[in-house]
């Protein structure tokens, strides 16, 4: 029994060593290459996360930068327009200044004429009535007419 045992296991070895162990060899080095390459992918693919990492850090470095020299420019020209506006209020509040000085003289000149009018409109007739009050008679009218050339040859 031991020899047939023996017979039968070294004709399952061979068959085995025949056909069966080049199999599960080949087998065992393909799904050790699979691996191998599966890990390789792996590795790569940690590399271009890396490497994509960086690529997002610098470009969101440069998109902060481009952001703040923005906000700069913005300023800038908002100040710029600021005292531009401030600038032309300023001279626009002197020119309507100066407009509202020249209408006030303009104006005060005006009625100084106009009150002058009035008052020399006035002065005629009063003294046109204290005329006609005062000279009503002939001896009167003669007395003024000897006073005002005694006056005028004083002079």
């Amino acid at each position: 029994m031991l020899f047939w045992m023996a017979l039968v296991f070294i004709i399952v070895l061979f068959i085995l060593w025949k056909w069966g162990f080049p199999v599960i060899v080949k087998m065992e080095l393909d799904r050790k290459d699979y691996i191998d390459q599966s890990l390789k992918k792996a590795h790569e693919a940690n590399e271009r996360l890396a490497n994509i990492q960086k690529e997002g850090e610098s470009i969101l470095q440069e998109a902060r930068e481009k952001q703040a020299q923005i906000l700069r420019e913005a300023a800038q020209t908002r100040d710029a327009i600021v005292e531009q506006a401030q600038d032309k209020a300023r001279s626009e509040g002197v020119r309507l200044l100066d407009e509202a000085k020249a209408a006030i003289e303009q104006e005060k000149k005006a009625a100084i004429a106009d009150i002058r009018q009035q008052v020399a409109a006035l002065s005629v007739e009063i003294a046109e009535k204290v005329l006609k009050q005062n000279l009503k008679d002939d001896k009167s009218q003669m007395d003024l007419i000897d006073r005002m050339l005694d006056e005028v040859s004083a002079k």
